[in-house]
């Protein structure tokens, strides 16, 4: 110390254990957290790619989509939902990415190119159905079956197709979470 009462050297902070203890508390538990969500994507999620521009312009053709494989054990497809199925349970033909625009009880049917649910314009499908395969007529659809549409309506390769047609709850595999975009590190919740 010098006549002027100024210090020339630094008093050095301690690193006590007490804050150790708090930094080590706090890197378990973002560990373990990491840890939870890597198991709960691993075993009850699914990573996938879309195949073909059907979804566009929500999903596009190689997108990386993260799918919720446990949502429908607890509950239902409900109208808007993005769900993974395999078409009529045939694994060979890949997963498809649709839709859903009918429930069970539901009845559908495309007049003038408005898809109407249960007579009334469908609030999921606004776009102008050029196509309306299986719903030139109305249809109800059936306990345990789900009807799905492309998101461009004028892909048919959907539940209008007669060799698709509704699909079967057991071949939903699950709920399309969160969709990445290409070639950045963006990603939407769907």
């Amino acid at each position: 110390m010098t006549q002027d009462g100024y210090y020339f050297y630094k008093k050095r902070k301690r690193f006590s254990e007490e804050t150790f203890h708090e930094i080590l508390h706090w890197s378990i538990g973002v560990l373990i957290s990491i840890m939870f969500a890597f198991i709960l994507v691993y075993f009850l999620g699914m990573n996938m790619r879309v195949s073909g521009n059907s979804m566009a312009p929500e999903l596009v053709d190689e997108q990386k989509v993260l799918v919720n494989r446990f949502v429908y054990k607890l509950s239902q497809p409900k109208p808007g939902d993005v769900v993974i199925f395999i078409p009529n349970g045939n694994e060979n033909m890949g997963y498809y990415v649709k839709r859903v625009v009918g429930v069970p009880g539901d009845r559908l049917q495309v007049i003038e190119g408005i898809l109407y649910v249960n007579d009334s314009p469908s609030e999921v499908v606004t776009d102008k159905v050029i196509d309306p395969g299986l719903l030139i007529n109305e249809i109800t659809v059936e306990q345990g079956t789900y009807f799905v549409m492309s998101d461009d309506v004028l892909s048919v390769d959907d539940s209008r197709n007669p060799n698709i047609g509704p699909v079967e709850s057991s071949n939903i595999l699950g709920k399309v979470w969160f969709a990445f975009a290409e070639g950045e590190n963006e990603r939407h919740v769907l």
